[in-house]
This record gives C-alpha cells, structure tokens and sequence, in this order.
C-alpha cells in the first residue's frame, strides 16, 4: 500500500490527478480511526500521521513540501481548515516568494456538519495585506501582514487540532532546513539580481551570491524563532507583543516602517460569499474587500450564460474587477452585469494557492500574495521574514478561489484556486466548470496565463470517496497529496 501511494504522489507532481478511488485500492473505502485499544501504546494518536486509515481527503499547493505537510495533518485526523492553516505557514518557508508572514490572502471554507454555527454555508475569509491608511514613508512601502491572523481566524472557526502544533510543523521547516523546490528556484531566479541587493536575503536565499539551485537546503533560523515565538505565545504577539514591537523597529530598518497603532488595528475579515448557483449546485467566491472572488463569480456567470466562450468570460472578470476598484458600486450587482464596458488592468502581482478536503467532505482553497515576487524584497532583521509590498504602491493582485456545494445533499462538490495575475479568475472560473462538468479535475487546462489547482468529489463528499481527485496545474509545478 506504501509503494501504491508513494506511486501515486510522485506522478501527482508532473500534473496526473490525483484519483482517491486509486488510492484505497486493496485498503477499503471504510474510514477508520486507529484506536490505542486495539494498536497498544504504538499506535499513532490524533494528530499524527497515520492516525487516520482509510481515506483521509487531500491536499494541493503549488510548491510540493506544503502540500504533503497538508496531507500529514489529514493522515493525524485534521480537519481540511487545520490542513490549510499548516501549508500557509509553510509556504511561508518553502515559498517565501509568494508567501509569509509579511503577507496575507484569502480563503473559502466550507463547513459540511449543519449541525454546527459554522456548516452547510461556505464563508470567505479576506486576510489580505492591506496597505496602511497612513503612510510612516520609507523607501520599500510595506502592506501590512496578516497571514498570521487570517490562518488563525481559519482556524478559530473550522480547526479542530491544536494551532500551536500546525505551525510547529513550519517552524521544523525553517530550523532543519528544506530542499529548495523547482517552484522557488524558479521565482529566485527571476529576481535574485535585485534581492541580493539586500545582505540578509543573499545570505538566506545563496551561495556565496549564487542562488540557491533545486534540492539545496535553506535554513532559516530567524524565521524559525518567530515561528516558535507564535506558537508559544500566540499570533497576537506578533501584532500587539514583543513580537511586534521588534516588527515595529525591523521595518523602519527595512524601509517599510509600519507602527503599533497599524499593526493592532490590521484585522482579517469573515463574510458571505458571492453565491451563484448552477444546476444542483451553489458556488461561493470570496468576497470584497478582495476582487478576486468577484471577478472569478463574473467569470463564472458569464460561462454559466455561454459554456464555451471563455475569452468572453475572461474579459468580464476583469471588466468586473476594474470597475469595482473605480467605486461606488455593489459587488454582487457586478456578478450578473451584462453592460459592463470593456476594461483592463495593470500589471498585477502574483500569488499562489493551496487547498485541502477532508474525509468529512469540509473543504478549504485559499490564495495569497507577497504584492510582489519577494514583497519589498527585504528581510525583516531579527524576525527572518519579507514585507509584503504596499498596495498603494503596486496593484492589488486578483486572489481569486471558488468553491461548490450541494446544499440539499449538505455536500462538498468541487473548489478551484487560480493564479497566473489576470489569469487568475478565469481560472477558476474555468476549472470548477469543468470539473462540475466532467467530474475530473484539470481535464482541460484553463486559459494562459491562468494557473488553477482543482479538487473535485463528483459523487459528493461525504457519501462517495472514491468519486474524489485533486490536481495541480499540469503546466506548473505544484502537488496533489492524499488519499489513503
């Protein structure tokens, strides 16, 4: 069975779904919770791996170590909430591109147990890294970085395991080191000329300022000390704490000064979602503050009207984007506008995405952003993090990620994160209509530059496990892990 799913995961990572009906193969669908009555003083307890037999959900993230850290949580019994909550604060080490603690995102998240204040609706969580409403000046303008507190909101409202232990997980990421990826090498690569600018980024991220090739290791000891501060002592030291006040001093010496003040009132926020049905189906996007969400429900609309014209839907999303950054206008009036003129937007940051489900059928996507590939390029002294950059001084990039259910099954169907810049939402647009339609994730690849990570249960999840797949974009090179 070890050699079936090692199979499994390694072709998961060139693009082939990921396929739980595969994965149980030889191990019965019936879900299983080891228990120590029966496995004695040996047998794996909650939260760690292989606590869960059977099928256990999965895991996808656009940079392979993230992924598989989402799949340990679901193997100890996490929820999808708890698998997403220890990939974001992973990527923020293994992807610190794209992610960290500098910076912030979004994410849908979808209860399946009615029974609970938190089930039966998806909700959309907007922690992304607003720029500060006063300006401090600087050289390298910094949003202000939520990610800590968004992926603690998370966890308040759907986790179940403890939230110290998911990010002991990165902090073990950044104190022994981990491989450099292809997905980070490719992004270092790009702009390691201007990173290297900054001393403490060319001493993490080269050698002898050379960069880091694919399967170096990186350790990044500072990065792990705040970690372990966090875990310890609680997000809210990072913002109101000793934490912060060091936060307060690094940036000025970076930069992008933020104060007390900016750091105690940044806030992530818990919405509605933009909801558009289709057939049996509801699908949520996230909500404003964001545009992503919207974008992506305008996309989706407008495939819902014309399955085939995706040029037409894309034009739409961001027709629907620029107008709501123009003002004065109700987001979900702009879902379902037919009159919109046409409209484009600059050239807008990137962002990554990471999702999971779990065997319950809850399920969580999410997308986030440093504003720019390595935010402001410098890293925080003494806390071992990038800034995010200011969105007032870049655009605001399209965090876009959508998610179906069925609400008169009470059931997960499919969810779809999408990145590419204005790629993004048609991506997801595009990846949960075929998905919906086809039962099979990444069938047909979304538009470019669109970059999508789909997980789709075509028989409803709960109920019909094997019906369940996951892929990452086959062009790019992200992970799909899980099973059984």
């Amino acid at each position: 069975m070890r050699r079936v799913m090692n199979r499994i995961i390694a072709r998961s990572a060139i693009g082939v779904p990921l396929v739980f009906g595969l994965a149980l193969s030889g191990c019965g669908a019936v879900d299983r919770v080891k228990q120590s009555l029966f496995g004695g003083d040996n047998a794996p307890k909650a939260g760690q791996q292989g606590f869960v037999e059977g099928f256990i959900g999965g895991a996808v993230a656009d940079e392979p170590r993230a992924a598989l850290i989402g799949r340990e949580v679901l193997s100890g019994g996490g929820s999808a909430a708890d698998a997403a909550v220890a990939m974001g604060f992973a990527l923020s080490v293994t992807l610190p591109s794209r992610a960290g603690l500098g910076g912030g995102g979004v994410c849908i998240a979808y209860g399946a147990d009615t029974s609970t204040s938190n089930g039966g609706v998806p909700q959309s969580v907007s922690f992304a890294p607003l720029a500060p409403t006063n300006s401090l000046g600087g050289d390298r303008p910094a949003g202000l970085p939520l990610m800590a507190r968004g992926l603690f909101q998370l966890h308040a409202r759907y986790g179940t395991l403890p939230f110290e232990a998911l990010v002991a997980k990165a902090e073990d990421l950044a104190h022994f080191g981990v491989p450099a990826s292809r997905a980070f090498v490719k992004d270092l690569n790009a702009v390691s000329a201007p990173l290297f600018a900054d001393p403490l980024a060319r001493t993490v991220f080269s050698r002898g300022g050379t960069p880091v090739a694919e399967g170096q290791p990186i350790v990044q000891l500072e990065l792990a000390g705040t970690l372990a501060k966090i875990k310890v002592l609680g997000v809210g030291d990072l913002y109101q704490g000793g934490l912060s006040q060091r936060l307060v001093e690094a940036s000025r010496q970076a930069g992008g000064p933020l104060s007390s003040e900016q750091l105690r009132g940044a806030l992530p926020g818990l919405a509605a979602a933009i909801v558009v049905p289709y057939r049996n189906d509801m699908v949520a996007f996230t909500a404003p503050p964001t545009d992503g969400g919207l974008a992506a429900a305008a996309a989706f609309s407008a495939l819902v009207r014309n399955p085939n014209d995706l040029e037409g839907a894309s034009a739409r999303a961001l027709s629907a984007a620029a107008r709501f950054r123009a003002g004065g206008v109700d987001a979900q009036s702009l879902v379902q506008a037919t009159d919109l003129p046409p409209a484009s937007l600059p050239s807008l940051p990137a962002s990554t995405t990471f999702g999971a489900v779990d065997r319950k059928g809850n399920a969580v996507m999410c997308a986030v952003t440093m504003g720019n590939l390595f935010g402001t390029g410098r890293v925080l002294q003494g806390l071992g993090f990038l800034q995010a950059a200011s969105a007032a001084s870049v655009p605001a990039p399209l965090l876009s990620v959508g998610l179906a259910w069925n609400p008169r099954e009470h059931a997960f169907h499919a969810a779809a994160g999408g990145s590419g810049q204005a790629g993004a939402p048609i991506a997801v647009a595009a990846g949960l209509m075929n998905a919906l339609n086809t039962g099979k994730p990444m069938s047909v690849p979304v538009p470019e530059p669109g970059r999508a990570s789909v997980m789709v249960c075509a028989g409803l999840l709960p109920g019909k496990e094997s019906s369940c797949a996951i892929a990452p974009d086959p062009r790019e090179l992200g992970l799909a892990a899980g099973g059984g």
